[in-house]
């Protein structure tokens, strides 16, 4: 069967509308391809919006953790008197306590003025420092450092040695029935964290 130009009239409906059908379905698939796009480009902001909601939340949880570590340290040193103002008459009754407990033989101490840390400690809170010269006799090394570290567990401040000098007597100067066979002269910085002075 030929085709002839006499034939176009009766497929010229059904050609039209071939053209109409293949102009829809290109203007169909532009559209989808668009929404397609529009879509893609949706998907980005709300993973974008919804990565820097989850960095906030993330940082907000983080200080919100870091806010309770200080609350609880800050709770835990006011616990222990570190905060505050200072507790000379407690830090006497620990050194006669531990000089009871340990049996120590002689032991004499002379509290210096309080004294910031920091030449300038701003506003808050600031450390201060109270220096003790602490003189004792001792039978041995050992009730030195025990000594030191009953003061580190109980005293009601931070301790901090700066020195420690400790000398063998000599049997004349030995005292005591001669127990004693060394001499013990300390600095200790007793520190506390209270406002700074306005």
């Amino acid at each position: 069967m030929k085709f002839g130009v006499a034939d176009l009239p009766r497929i010229q409906v059904s050609l039209f509308a071939a053209f109409l059908m293949i102009a829809v379905g290109a203007a169909t698939a532009h559209f989808s391809l668009n929404l397609t796009k529009i879509a893609q480009l949706a998907k980005s902001g709300a993973t974008a919006e919804r990565n820097e909601v989850e960095g906030k939340l993330k940082q907000v949880r983080d200080e919100e953790n870091e806010i309770k570590q200080k609350s609880s340290l800050f709770s835990n040193l006011q616990a222990r008197g570190v905060i505050g103002d200072e507790q000379r008459l407690d830090w006497v009754e620990l050194l006669k306590d531990i000089r009871t407990k340990r049996r120590l033989l002689d032991l004499e101490y002379e509290i210096s003025p309080q004294h910031p840390l920091d030449a300038n400690p701003g506003s808050g809170f600031a450390f201060y420092a109270s220096t003790m010269r602490l003189q004792l006799r001792l039978l041995h090394e050992e009730d030195l450092t025990r000594l030191l570290d009953d003061l580190h567990r109980q005293a009601r401040a931070l301790i901090q040695v700066k020195s420690c000098n400790v000398t063998r007597l000599s049997h004349g100067a030995a005292g005591q029935n001669g127990l004693a066979n060394l001499q013990a002269d300390c600095q200790i910085d007793w520190l506390t964290l209270h406002e700074a002075a306005k």
